[in-house]
């Protein structure tokens, strides 16, 4: 397990994988099906992190201060099951402060044409910069810029009906 945690932190996903399926093969505990299910992502495989990520929220849906369960709606999301993920993210998005799964929804709801809506959780994780200290400012930057990225993409005003 720690092996397949170092290929994973290294960014060689496949290899960390093989690691997990070994690690799951001989035991139950979640935290190899969240790690696998990393590396599905990161091998934009969602369907398997999708199955994976299901499994631990099932289990404990606070897993990693929900992470996982934000994880498993961006990943049913990219697989094609917009409803399940719609329905997850609404649940997630309830309590969820993370600014990750902030942006997984904001790009989810863009790409279901609800821009106003995707623009307001981008606006959000934009507005946190202002009150974070700096250490955790710096951790954050990625999401930022990823957020700011998609607020110009976005359109400015929301269509008259």
């Amino acid at each position: 397990e720690e092996l397949g945690d170092l290929y994973l932190d290294d960014g060689q996903f496949e290899r960390a994988r093989d690691c997990f399926d070994r690690v799951i093969s001989r035991g139950d505990s979640i935290d190899p099906f969240y790690r696998r299910a990393l590396c599905a992502i990161g091998l934009n495989d969602f369907t398997a992190a999708a199955a994976d990520l299901e499994e631990v929220v099932a289990r404990d849906p606070k897993y990693d201060f929900q992470r996982a369960a934000g994880l498993c709606a961006h990943a049913l999301a990219n697989a094609g099951q917009r409803e399940k993920a719609d329905a997850l993210f609404a649940d997630v998005m309830q309590t969820s402060t993370l600014s990750e799964t902030q942006y997984n929804y904001a790009c989810f709801l863009a790409a279901e044409g609800r821009a106003p809506e995707a623009r307001e959780w981008a606006e959000r994780i934009l507005r946190k910069k202002a009150t974070m200290p700096d250490y955790i400012r710096r951790r954050e930057r990625p999401w930022f810029r990823k957020a700011g990225a998609l607020l110009t993409r976005l359109p400015r005003n929301a269509p008259r009906s």
